[in-house]
């Protein structure tokens, strides 16, 4: 399991992304602290691998846990968390050796690709050995590099698309747009809409689901990576 520390200021986006963190297979959660301090102290006591780490934080900056912990001999990985839109930040994290930038608001399927992309590249450099060559180290740097889903269309909000995925992620054998429809509370051609919209992006997977009479139903099933 990877244990993941997340390092949140704001209790309620704190305890969002803890549960985030439960809903992703190969993922435990090592602690939950609100300051760059106590990320700091956390990390010089427990075994954490992974840092889930806003940067806007009440005693520091997340680019100075970075830079504390690399100080420290500490090899945990950082993922970034934040709303830190400037280029200057954004330049400085990569510098700091942030393997993952993940930009507020987003969706749990957004936030479980960053995830799975990281532990992916993770199996693959964890443990003695040697790359065998330069599309070895091609192949596992493109882990990293999840294909980024873009801005949601017009008239798609990310909360209903993160109810969606929640109703998708609890339904083993998949939903239809029907099924959908009424466990989020919205109209059955809406719901079509966003399910394509998932579909379409490599996230969920149509599948026909034929009954006794009738044309098959078509059920989306979220794509396990």
């Amino acid at each position: 399991m990877i244990r993941v520390l997340v390092v949140e200021d704001d209790p309620v986006a704190a305890e969002a992304h803890r549960a985030y963190v439960e809903r992703v297979a190969g993922f435990t959660v090592a602690g939950v602290v609100h300051s760059g301090n106590e990320a700091i102290r956390f990390c010089s006591r427990h075994p954490v691998d992974l840092l889930l780490l806003d940067f806007n934080l009440p005693d520091t900056h997340g680019l100075a846990v970075c830079a504390a912990l690399r100080s420290a001999g500490a090899s945990v990985d950082v993922i970034a968390v934040t709303s830190a839109r400037d280029l200057s930040v954004v330049r400085a994290a990569v510098s700091s050796g942030v393997m993952q930038y993940l930009l507020k608001p987003f969706t749990f399927a957004t936030f479980r690709g960053k995830l799975e992309s990281y532990a992916a590249w993770r199996e693959q450099v964890v443990g003695p050995g040697e790359v065998g060559g330069q599309n070895h180290v091609d192949r596992m740097l493109s882990e990293l590099r999840t294909p980024g889903q873009g801005p949601l269309p017009k008239g798609l909000s990310a909360s209903t698309l993160d109810a969606i995925n929640r109703a998708l992620d609890e339904a083993a054998e998949g939903m239809s747009a029907a099924a959908i429809a009424t466990a989020v509370g919205i109209a059955r051609v809406t719901a079509r809409r966003y399910l394509e919209y998932l579909a379409d992006n490599g996230i969920a997977q149509r599948r026909p689901h034929y009954g006794s009479v009738g044309r098959p139903e078509v059920r989306y099933l979220l794509v396990k990576r």
